[in-house]
């Protein structure tokens, strides 16, 4: 399966509680902290949830 490589470029601060609770969902809490995920439905759609605050690498 095909990996993404999704990096945390944004804070949480002044965010919605559902969004900061994406990101940990995603394995973020931290800025500039990369996590390697594998491509499924549900990882693209916590990623366009939070797209303003990370960059995505496949």
């Amino acid at each position: 399966m095909a990996k993404l490589k999704i990096t945390q470029t944004g804070s949480p601060i002044r965010r919605a509680p559902e969004q900061r609770k994406t990101l940990i969902g995603l394995g973020l809490n931290k800025r500039h902290k990369t996590v390697e995920l594998d491509d499924t439905p549900e990882v693209r759609g916590m990623i366009r949830k939070v797209q303003h605050m990370v960059s995505v690498a496949e």
